[in-house]
């Protein structure tokens, strides 16, 4: 994938936190922006993750990855989805952080209704909660994702602000070209952990699995599922989908999978 703005010199932006856990209900009504907005600040938390899983909207909005319209991006947006009546969340991660000085989220995930499932890129202001709904997440104290211009994309995107030296968890962004298994498994081994949890979601350019199965496209959507690192090896599976609304699985191979656009991910070491 080549972006149209200069190489940024930094490709790993990276922060300690503490993390805290995150609790509490998404209420008929609210925006799901809203509604996360409102649990991370009631947890004193100005980042993290929240996963959204069972929770049901009307409206619900998304988008899917798409082939760029012109030269100034190298991928885009699809249209709005915008699909009648309630829509079941099966699963979804979204990074949470500010934009312009308020809370701000970043969701990829699948859903469905009457039988049709979906995945995309939820649009958390126009999608409302329409029952009240427990939600979970992993708040991040002192490192948080902050939304700015990014030159090289010409994005404004996810980039890591703030954090505390030594604190026991991290958020990370990894940029377009790097390999997501080896930047996943050097910010463990630099950070000296060898067993943790992997949390997060970004795209892929043209995606090798391990089983040696392919998504050959240049645009994607992913969100990581049950990710981890065992004994310093990243193992990382993948909900995805292309810029056809097909949905993949799989664990990503190493060595062969470039970050497209951006990759946020939150590191959580293992209690186990």
């Amino acid at each position: 994938m080549v972006h149209p703005g200069p190489r940024a010199p930094e490709r790993v932006q990276a922060a300690r936190t503490r993390l805290v856990p995150v609790a509490g209900t998404l209420r008929t009504g609210e925006t799901a922006m809203a509604g996360v907005a409102r649990l991370f600040a009631e947890a004193g938390c100005p980042g993290g993750v929240v996963f959204l899983d069972g929770v049901t909207c009307d409206p619900m909005r998304y988008v899917l990855p798409a082939l760029s319209r012109d030269a100034s991006h190298a991928a885009w947006y699809s249209d709005t989805y915008a699909p009648a009546g309630p829509v079941r969340i099966e699963s979804a991660t979204a990074s949470v952080g500010q934009r312009d000085g308020a809370a701000f989220l970043h969701c990829h995930g699948i859903w469905g209704s009457g039988g049709q499932r979906a995945m995309g890129h939820l649009l958390p202001l126009d999608s409302v909660v329409a029952q009240d709904a427990p939600v979970t997440g992993i708040g991040a104290r002192d490192a948080w994702f902050d939304s700015r211009p990014d030159a090289e994309t010409n994005f404004t995107l996810f980039q890591v602000s703030g954090g505390l030296p030594e604190a026991p968890g991290l958020i990370a962004r990894i940029a377009p070209g790097g390999d997501v298994v080896t930047a996943v498994e050097a910010l463990c081994a630099e950070a000296g952990w060898t067993e943790v949890r992997i949390h997060g979601l970004g795209s892929i350019d043209h995606i090798l699995f391990t089983d040696g199965a392919r998504v050959d496209c240049l645009a994607t959507e992913l969100r990581f599922a049950s990710a981890r690192v065992e004994a310093s090896r990243a193992h990382l599976p993948i909900d995805v989908v292309d810029i056809d609304g097909t949905i993949f699985y799989g664990v990503l191979a190493r060595g062969a999978n470039p970050v497209g656009v951006t990759l946020e991910i939150l590191i959580e070491p293992s209690k186990d």
